[in-house]
């Protein structure tokens, strides 16, 4: 019998006659079995395999597009620090944190101990604020954070060596990392010395920022 060439009404007839032989039969068995595996197959192997791979590729895709959005950002950071990097070498310079303040000490002894000089005196005095352009001169109970630009903190000095170490010393403050400004000095010539020394007396001041001293 040819499977292909029979219609409908033919196979109607031959099931109600009786007329469909064994091999028919088998045939349409074999192919309703192999479409009932096929489907077994697809949902309990192919599709969880399919699902499970698809799974993994749209997590690459997203791994893929975080990685070129976290290339952006960093890119855009780095441009954020190039631009900010002369701003904080600068400030970082120039302004000194309550801690720098306090171990100014520590800082210039090394330099004067480096250069045979002794420090005698080393007095911080009360920080002097700052006010930003434009503001008139306020009591100092008057003043308001936002209203100062920086702190100025005065330092008065005695310091006691040969004059040619002093000179490197103070050589040695100016090539440091932080500023001090040395606004007022004498220097005087110990008497009755043969070792040439000298007592250098004055004031350096030191520039802080205000959320450090306010």
């Amino acid at each position: 019998m040819d499977l292909k060439n029979i219609s409908l009404s033919d196979l109607k007839a031959k099931l109600s006659g009786g007329a469909i032989d064994k091999k028919t039969l088998i045939k349409f068995g074999i192919g309703f079995g192999a479409i009932i595996l096929f489907l077994i197959i697809y949902y309990a192997i192919l599709k969880p395999m399919v699902s499970d791979r698809k799974a993994i590729y749209d997590d690459k895709l997203n791994k893929e597009n975080e990685i070129i959005q976290f290339n952006e950002e960093i890119s855009q950071f780095k441009a954020r620090i190039e631009k900010i990097k002369p701003v904080f070498e600068k400030t970082s310079t120039l302004f000194h944190s309550k801690a720098e303040v306090e171990d100014l000490y520590q800082s210039l002894s090394k330099y004067a101990s480096k250069n045979g000089l002794v420090i005698s005196k080393l007095e911080k005095k009360k920080p002097v604020p700052v006010l930003k352009e434009g503001l008139a001169d306020q009591a100092v109970e008057l003043i308001q954070r936002d209203m100062v630009s920086y702190y100025k903190i005065p330092v008065d000095y005695e310091i006691k060596g040969n004059f040619l170490g002093f000179i490197k010393f103070k050589r040695d403050v100016a090539r440091s990392k932080k500023s001090l400004n040395f606004d007022k000095e004498t220097i005087s010539v110990v008497q009755n010395d043969s070792t040439g020394a000298v007592v250098a007396r004055g004031e350096l001041t030191i520039v802080g920022l205000p959320d450090e001293f306010f």
